[in-house]
């Protein structure tokens, strides 16, 4: 594990730079990156405008490069390792004073409650000190809709390509990801202090603000994370998903929070997320966060990108005595807008994953797996 470790920090060489939470599709050669992520953003969505629909090629600075690279980019920002958007609660099965507590958060804990018993967390007497899981993704890039208020252009086809995942956890909030899809590979890993990403065409990428789980987590992988993530919820009423009734929980970082991670001209307004849980088998089902951030241009612009995400969750299945969701489908909207302008851009896309794999207590894995990379520490001031 030590070895291995090693060699993640030896290939992460890149200067450290903030954490995109967003597209960041990079259209620069290596060595020739611009100094803001929301330049490349910006300078993305300029290209496609000025895309004849079906085109398969747009003109950088430094030539041709293929649409499909720059989408396949756009979908590993967006869709390759989002995190959650607040930290982990420390005990989300404590005690609650139904009398000093609002009925919301009450009705919240009660159901959060049934969710534990629902997937066999609260009769489970073995420590659960680490997990490893692999899985596959097939990511989708669909259409790009621009609108100048009379007219509205649609560019792009759909078109996927396939990857796969390994996923380490170990408790309390360290865990690691290795996600391959196409040519393009995308680490990230937390060691329960400092949330970090690499990728091929940005480098290394240190998370700004509390440290916050792995959406991937989340979603069916962890029941116990996902219950903690909504110890402080609130139960906002009933809605249906599919065939299914469910109860809707919501948890927001808090103001604070949010202006911790805003970075240069970019500045995070919220961060907001839903779950679904089935009235009938306490399971989640539906998943869905929406992030909102405002930028301030060079040229006095104020634009603002909101990314949405919501993820159907299921197929559940027992392992060692845990029901863990091993199928599901997300789709992610990227929503551009200006302040004083009609003008706006929607790109939508989709990743479909299954899990292959999972297995608890793995023999030998130590918390030196979860070192971050060496540029890390070097970047400090």
């Amino acid at each position: 594990m030590g070895s291995r470790a090693r060699r993640k920090q030896r290939c992460c060489t890149q200067t450290l730079t903030p954490l995109l939470e967003g597209p960041d599709p990079d259209m620069q050669e290596e060595g020739n990156k611009k100094e803001s992520s929301w330049e490349v953003i910006r300078e993305w969505f300029r290209l496609q405008k000025g895309l004849p629909a079906g085109n398969s090629f747009s003109v950088s600075l430094h030539g041709s490069i293929p649409v499909k690279g720059q989408d396949l980019r756009l979908l590993l920002g967006v869709l390759g390792c989002p995190l959650a958007p607040i930290p982990l609660v420390n005990d989300p099965i404590h005690r609650i004073h139904i009398k000093n507590t609002p009925i919301e958060n009450s009705a919240a804990h009660y159901i959060i409650q049934q969710y534990l018993a629902a997937t066999g967390c609260l009769k489970q007497q073995k420590c659960m000190k680490n997990m490893y899981s692999t899985g596959s993704v097939k990511m989708i890039r669909c259409e790009t809709e621009i609108s100048s208020g009379k007219n509205v252009k649609s560019l792009g086809t759909r078109s996927g390509e396939n990857g796969c995942f390994v996923l380490w956890q170990m408790l309390p909030g360290m865990w690691s990801l290795e996600l391959v899809v196409g040519e393009n590979k995308v680490i990230a890993g937390s060691d329960g202090k400092t949330v970090w990403r690499h990728t091929p065409w940005l480098g290394t990428h240190a998370a700004k603000g509390p440290q916050r789980p792995l959406r991937r987590i989340i979603q069916g992988l962890d029941p116990k994370s996902t219950a903690s993530l909504f110890g402080k919820a609130q139960c906002l009423g009933e809605k249906r998903i599919g065939e299914d009734d469910c109860f809707v929980l919501k948890v927001a970082a808090d103001r604070e929070a949010v202006m911790e991670r805003s970075e240069g001209p970019a500045e995070v307004l919220r961060h907001v997320l839903y779950g679904y849980f089935c009235q009938k088998s306490g399971l989640l089902m539906y998943l869905e966060d929406s992030h909102l951030t405002r930028v301030q241009t060079p040229e006095n612009e104020t634009i603002y990108w909101e990314t949405t995400i919501g993820s159907s969750i299921g197929d559940y299945r027992d392992v060692d005595g845990v029901l863990i969701a091993h199928q599901g489908r997300s789709i992610a909207t990227v929503f551009r807008f200006e302040e004083v302008s009609v003008q706006h851009s929607r790109t939508r896309m989709e990743e479909v994953w299954r899990i292959d794999d999972v297995v608890f207590n793995v023999p030998g894995l130590s918390m030196d797996y979860f070192i971050p990379p060496a540029d890390i520490y070097d970047a400090s001031p």
